[in-house]
């Protein structure tokens, strides 16, 4: 067969025409049928009947009939070739015309999927109508932007662990550089800063793995119902002391008696360590954090209220994406990776609660708040790992 036998335009015109070519000669035939059927056997008989009893109708009228019956099929004939060739010309152009506004999208849709395919995720589709192609070209549209923005956020989060990496890497071999060349003096202080930026460094790693198996929902998040006061009160004894070494007061402020919640206490106690880190590089001397703790008839929210540096409006929305900084040089001198947040969000949607930021403005402190649900009446259902569907990256 030939090559053009098998795009989809010539077989739509193809099976319209042999539809068209078929009822016509289907109705032709029948016609001729029918006429003949018509006057040579109902129509002639009646007649000679009738002649046969009245002795009126002579011979003559049976060739007369016979010739009517002729001059009948041929102008029913006529009419049906003229009508048919005018019936055939109309399916040709209707089919032409329809072929193309099916295939056209459809090739419209194979280019730019082969596009994406090769790492265009710029390419779009714009076609003006309300069919079932057109939302077909929306749902490729709606895959090439998310397409685009994975690819964006791939890059993003390239450039940042190449930053990140390159500032300890580049103390490290400064001092290295020094010590070689007798630059710098090897005394304990040297290596002390040696050792601190080289912990750094194998924290970030740590980090960026821990989030990147949050993110792939490859942690264990095993709920159960437990006292959420006794995992709280437990990482606030464990950060006191440094708070108190900056003159900052740490508190708990929570109903003695709270419903036991639905969640991994190990996950939610390093959610806590996170937000309590934050909370005590923004907080300046003489300031307050306070662990608030509310309940409702769904769930539980804990607050973590502070007084310090606060947050810019612009800012709330993207405290939890990877790698985001307020101020980049000051959380990178207080050695903050940009990440914890992100693993806390993470974290806090595996357990099937909420997470956020809120703030008044720069000097009016921040409040990082996160909601869990609370324990069921039977505690008997393991909630397994959840990756989370909104991919926005974290930090």
């Amino acid at each position: 067969m030939m090559k053009w036998l098998h795009q989809l335009r010539w077989k739509l015109f193809v099976s319209h025409f042999i539809i068209v070519l078929m009822a016509y000669v289907v109705l032709l035939a029948a016609a001729n049928v029918l006429t003949s059927l018509g006057w040579t056997s109902f129509a002639p008989l009646t007649l000679g009947a009738a002649a046969a009893e009245t002795g009126q109708i002579h011979s003559g009228v049976t060739n007369e009939a016979v010739a009517l019956q002729e001059q009948f099929q041929s102008v029913v004939q006529q009419s049906l070739l003229i009508s048919g060739f005018a019936a055939l010309t109309a399916a040709v152009l209707v089919s032409l015309f329809v072929s193309r506004r099916i295939v056209e999208p459809i090739q419209t849709l194979s280019n730019v999927s082969r596009r994406l395919a090769q790492g265009l995720y710029r390419e779009r589709i714009y076609l003006q109508a309300d069919d079932e192609i057109a939302q077909l070209a929306q749902s490729v549209n709606q895959l090439a932007e998310a397409l685009d923005q994975t690819e964006r956020r791939r890059l993003a989060l390239l450039a940042d662990v190449t930053h990140e990496l390159r500032t300890p890497l580049a103390t490290i071999g400064g001092y290295m550089e020094g010590l070689v060349d007798g630059v710098v003096s090897a005394n304990p202080a040297t290596f002390n800063l040696i050792l601190r930026e080289t912990r750094r460094l194998q924290r970030l790693i740590e980090d960026l793995e821990l989030l990147s198996r949050v993110e792939a929902g490859q942690l264990p998040v095993v709920a159960r119902a437990i006292d959420l006061r006794s995992v709280l009160e437990a990482q606030i004894a464990q950060f006191e002391p440094l708070f108190s070494s900056n003159q900052v007061t740490l508190s708990l402020d929570a109903p003695e008696q709270l419903p036991q919640v639905w969640a991994d206490p190990d996950r939610v106690a390093q959610v806590l360590i996170n937000i309590l880190a934050n909370a005590y590089r923004y907080t300046p001397a003489g300031g307050q954090v306070t662990v608030q703790v509310s309940t409702d008839d769904q769930e539980v929210r804990v607050a973590v209220i502070d007084s310090g540096i606060g947050i810019a409006a612009e800012h709330l929305p993207h405290l939890f994406e990877r790698f985001y900084r307020v101020d980049k040089s000051r959380a990178r001198n207080s050695g903050g990776s940009g990440i914890g947040l992100a693993i806390a969000r993470h974290l806090i949607y595996a357990q099937g609660g909420e997470i956020w930021a809120e703030s008044d403005g720069i000097g009016k402190g921040a409040r990082f708040i996160f909601t869990l649900p609370l324990a069921p009446q039977m505690a008997t259902i393991r909630l397994e790992p959840i990756a989370s569907v909104d991919t926005v990256e974290a930090s």
